[in-house]
């Protein structure tokens, strides 16, 4: 049981590495891609926001899928896909095939990335410890692995269709050899079907006290009508608010992970147009800020486990909040990388905690959940660098940080859904997903 438990889990840092490493083959070759179509950056922009659309329906429709058919059957047949759709942005010859091809690959790498997330969770309920952190950190080494093999394969003359339809090829191998290990799809008892929440029993309601009424003579029958009803009550009411948590914590996840979106675009030209540093220099803002983030989701789970994830989540948002307000006003250099390391140490924890969360709210549903999450989270990232752009014609680059500094308070005030989070170890079979 245990090697099996730890082969899921390696399996799972497999694939956050795979997506992460789809992902930033794209990303690398993306001057490329605009040189070859032959568009303007405002064209490219347009273009790019396809790639999110298709990301975001991806989500919403694997999501369930996963929830029904097993993230065993999923996480693999997307990661399939999305790696035979690397190579399609490297083909397209125009705008309009350009636009297909970013289409079908952003929904097939938003379906990858709701699948994992989703079997992520099965791993850490298992575990009955926060994992969740780990696993957001390898997506990163995969985007460093995706700049590194395109730099090798450009310094030996490989054009970017070779080099993405390598990595698609690598990756599909990788995927289908690493299925196995995966869990398989969660047991559902015959009493918790067709409710998220205990069962259709109120666990409230002592056994004892239901069964010896089922035999009375006369009273029996409305006794236990009374007991249906008072526990269909009770179910209804507590998966309202399960719903009504689950669209919290999405709302959550897209005021940080438009942080992270602002952070990731505008980083660098902060450096360069307020602060007048080199491009070389400029540069190293994300790096620095990227640096940061992947340590501190290293290190995220440890703090889990030690203080809980409505800690990390209230105070990395706390320590984000002030790291973006010290670029937002710091006139110095170092200030502004010390701000940039701040705001991604803080903001590394936060996303994990909202998709764990957002999963273990209901287990039966987990992928449908972190859809939600993850999808609204999805649209936070790619609104980021539009909504900082739109700010820069009223006031100055670094003052459109403060938005940022309030999206953060804001988040670190709403924490308190955490509050109600789930106990990390099963508590019930259901939830155990059967391994």
């Amino acid at each position: 049981m245990e090697r099996s438990l730890l082969g899921a889990r390696v399996a799972t840092y497999v694939y956050f590495v795979l997506c992460g490493t789809l992902m930033g083959a794209w990303v690398v070759h993306i001057p490329a891609a605009e040189e070859r179509v032959g568009v303007s950056h405002a064209t490219l922009g347009g273009l790019l926001v396809l790639l999110g659309l298709g990301a975001f329906a991806g989500m919403q429709v694997t999501g369930p899928l996963t929830d029904r058919l097993g993230a065993r059957v999923v996480v693999p047949a997307t990661a399939v896909l999305c790696g035979a759709s690397l190579v399609l942005p490297g083909l397209a010859g125009g705008p309009w095939s350009l636009a297909g091809a970013l289409l079908v690959f952003g929904a097939c790498n938003g379906a990858l990335d709701v699948s994992m997330n989703a079997h992520a969770v099965h791993v850490e309920k298992a575990y009955g410890r926060p994992v969740m952190s780990g696993f957001h950190a390898t997506f990163s080494v995969g985007g460093v692995i995706a700049a590194l093999v395109a730099a090798g394969a450009t310094s030996v003359g490989g054009g970017p269709v070779a080099t993405m339809a390598a990595i698609g090829g690598v990756s599909i191998v990788v995927a289908l050899a690493s299925a196995r290990a995966l869990m398989p799809a969660a047991a559902v008892a015959p009493d918790a079907e067709g409710d998220g929440e205990a069962g259709g029993i109120d666990a409230s309601v002592p056994a004892a006290s239901v069964a010896p009424a089922a035999g009375k003579s006369g009273g029996g029958g409305k006794s236990d009508v009374s007991v249906g009803a008072k526990t269909a009550s009770h179910d209804s009411a507590a998966r309202r608010n399960m719903t009504g948590r689950v669209w919290l914590l999405a709302v959550l996840a897209l005021m940080v992970m438009l942080c992270e979106g602002a952070a990731n675009d505008w980083s660098a030209l902060h450096l360069r147009d307020v602060l007048g540093a080199s491009t070389s220099t400029a540069a190293f803002a994300y790096g620095t800020f990227a640096a940061a983030m992947t340590v501190g989701r290293l290190l995220a789970d440890r703090f889990v486990a030690r203080f809980g994830s409505m800690a990390v989540l209230r105070h990395g948002a706390v320590m984000a909040a002030a790291g973006i307000t010290l670029v937002a006003l710091g006139p110095w250099m170092w200030a502004a990388f010390a701000g940039w390391a701040l705001f991604g140490l803080g903001l590394s924890g936060t996303v994990p905690q909202l998709f764990s969360a957002a999963g273990h709210a209901d287990p039966a549903a987990a992928g449908a959940n972190v859809s939600r999450v993850a999808g609204l989270g999805y649209v936070g990232m790619l609104a980021g660098p539009a909504v900082i752009g739109w700010l820069t014609h009223v006031v100055a680059l670094n003052h459109t940080f403060l938005l940022l500094t309030l999206l953060c308070v804001t988040t670190a005030v709403g924490a308190g859904v955490l509050r109600a989070e789930r106990d990390p170890a099963p508590r019930d079979e259901r939830a155990g997903v059967g391994h």
